[in-house]
């Protein structure tokens, strides 16, 4: 088959797969004369770090042949799509081409199971180390990897990519078994338990020192490196049953016990032959969007999963935000006093997040906090102001979802 037509069908067939952020990894680039490409860069790509970095990936199938029948999946041994596998050098060529024409940053691939999974993942493995070893690409390189693959295998992938993934697909055992009964929700947790020690061991100073000239001061032997951008997951939402209350449980677990760098939430969407246990119809994207900002309470606003605001199907409001359904479903928590609070509460505060509320006890620490800071910060003030205390605003009413009071002309410069 044609190359083109190749990479046409193999990176469609990768778009269903969210997990390809390229965040967190080391810093890395060939301005030093020595291998090729780079983790920072900018770019015309599809993936973005928390600090607003583009990063282009080439996002590709090694091959779309897949001998499991999972029904939410298009590549399912039973679909009925046109079908093409990438030898491994046309992969480390396709890579290196379109680095070189400044299109990519790094690659992002992944397979359909061929064979058998160590057979499948030593190909994608091997992807990796020829672009590493054999081509000095020092770009950015994130492997799926395959959960029933070998231990070794997995140690190999991690000691080239920078970050590995493993999909837990559907967040209960049942939906698992009911809709990818060939898969075993078992063995992907065995595979992550793997990555997550091989992980926190390349973070670890080995045991013995290393002396470098006689008589000189020892210093730790390095650890090998292995998967420096962590591991991360993807959940499909609205193929199974799943409510979000069980959805962020699964998250929560995975964080706790896996230390996950990411969880990622795919809306489910419907494909051609379905079988008649999926849907129908996909579930709101918006739905997928509140849990990405439920996730984002639990990691960065000591949100726990049990204390969010849920309706009585178990599902996040979709008609406001999970901070401020929290917010609103605790009026007694407010108006917090900006100019007293503890860090905790303030982040409970809808309109606030991290840098901000940082800022401001970093300035309360000089002087006492006026509304007018909080204009010249540019917050969403129509709806921060219901919910706070400070010198010159004092909520209208008893409680949160009051008007805002009217704001005073621009004055302070303590934000300009």
């Amino acid at each position: 088959m044609d190359l083109n037509r190749k990479l046409a069908i193999l990176a469609d067939a990768a778009k269903y797969d969210a997990s390809c952020a390229s965040s967190g990894t080391d810093k890395r680039d060939s301005a030093d004369g020595r291998g090729l490409g780079s983790t920072e860069g900018m770019g015309i790509c599809h993936s973005y770090a928390p600090d607003g970095r583009c990063i282009s990936l080439l996002k590709v199938l090694l091959t779309n042949h897949c001998q499991y029948d999972c029904l939410y999946c298009v590549n399912r041994a039973s679909s009925n799509v046109p079908r093409a596998r990438f030898r491994v050098e046309e992969v480390v060529q396709l890579t290196l081409d379109f680095y070189r024409r400044n299109c990519i940053e790094g690659l992002f691939l992944s397979s359909g199971i061929v064979k058998s999974p160590d057979y499948t993942m030593e190909q994608v493995v091997e992807v990796a180390r020829q672009l590493r070893e054999v081509h000095g690409f020092r770009g950015y390189i994130h492997l799926k990897t395959i959960p029933d693959a070998s231990a070794d295998l997995l140690e190999r992938a991690g000691r080239y990519a920078d970050r590995l993934s493993i999909n837990i697909e559907l967040p209960s055992e049942q939906g698992l078994r009911a809709l990818a009964p060939e898969k075993d929700g078992q063995a992907i947790r065995r595979s992550m338990g793997r990555l997550r020690s091989g992980i926190e061991a390349a973070r670890e100073p080995a045991v013995q020192p290393i002396r470098v000239l006689p008589g000189a001061r020892p210093r730790p032997a390095r650890p090998p490196r292995f998967a420096p951008a962590g591991q991360s997951t993807q959940m499909i939402v609205g193929a199974d049953g799943s409510d979000d209350r069980s959805i962020l449980a699964t998250s929560a677990a995975l964080y706790r016990g896996y230390r996950m760098r990411r969880v990622y939430y795919s809306a489910f969407s419907p494909i051609p032959d379905a079988a008649q246990a999926l849907p129908l119809k996909p579930p709101p994207l918006l739905r997928e969007h509140r849990l990405y900002q439920a996730d984002w309470l639990m990691r960065f606003y000591g949100y726990a999963h049990e204390e969010l605001a849920l309706d009585g199907q178990g599902l996040l409001r979709l008609d406001v935000d999970p901070k401020l359904a929290w917010a609103l479903a605790h009026p007694a928590r407010f108006p917090v006093d900006l100019n007293s609070a503890p860090r905790e509460l303030m982040l409970r505060v809808p309109g606030l997040g991290p840098g901000m509320v940082e800022r401001l006890l970093q300035a309360r620490q000089v002087r006492r906090l006026r509304l007018e800071d909080l204009r010249r910060a540019r917050l969403n003030l129509s709806k921060l102001l219901p919910f706070v205390l400070l010198d010159g605003h004092r909520p209208t009413s008893s409680g949160p979802g009051a008007p805002a009071a009217q704001l005073p002309p621009r004055q302070g410069e303590l934000f300009a």
